[in-house]
């Protein structure tokens, strides 16, 4: 099966740096998101926030960004990846005048309008651990897919 080929978009400011032992890396531009896998750019995509550009994506830039969450949506494993915690963002820990709940009203509803789940991972280095480790759980679950199929 191999290890993993993770595609790190471009024009990604603050890229992960992944587990070289376990997985690949490849640099190119994304049509959308800032992490897929090579061959499956179409099946599975993650998107990278920090709190600040989360908030201001979902408040501030939501028109922009509701274009892209629309793509998203397409996508069978797609998901956005927050760096931080939900208690961070009803704390207001962010440089905003967005209120605490517009922000997790605006959440929900890319979660539960659009289908895009939003997953929250508590700070960049564990965001980093979730994408590196969602992206190989679905490299299995789609090569495997691929395999049974040249089986039958």
């Amino acid at each position: 099966m191999g290890k993993p080929v993770i595609i790190i978009d471009t024009r990604e400011q603050e890229p992960y740096a992944f587990d070289p032992d376990t997985t690949e890396i490849k640099h190119k531009a994304l049509a959308v998101g800032d992490y897929s896998l090579d061959g499956f750019e179409d099946m599975v995509c993650i998107e990278r926030k920090s709190l600040q550009d989360y908030v201001q994506s979902v408040i501030r830039r939501r028109d922009r960004f509701m274009k892209e969450v629309v793509r998203l949506s397409d996508i069978p494993y797609s998901c956005i990846v927050v760096e931080s915690d939900l208690a961070d963002i009803m704390g207001k820990h962010y440089r905003s005048g967005a209120h605490p709940s517009s922000v997790l009203g605006a959440t929900l509803s890319l979660m539960i309008d659009h289908g895009v789940p939003v997953c929250f991972c508590s700070d960049r280095q564990l965001a980093k651990v979730f994408t590196e480790m969602y992206l190989r759980r679905v490299f299995r679950k789609l090569t495997s897919e691929a395999t049974d199929e040249i089986e039958k």
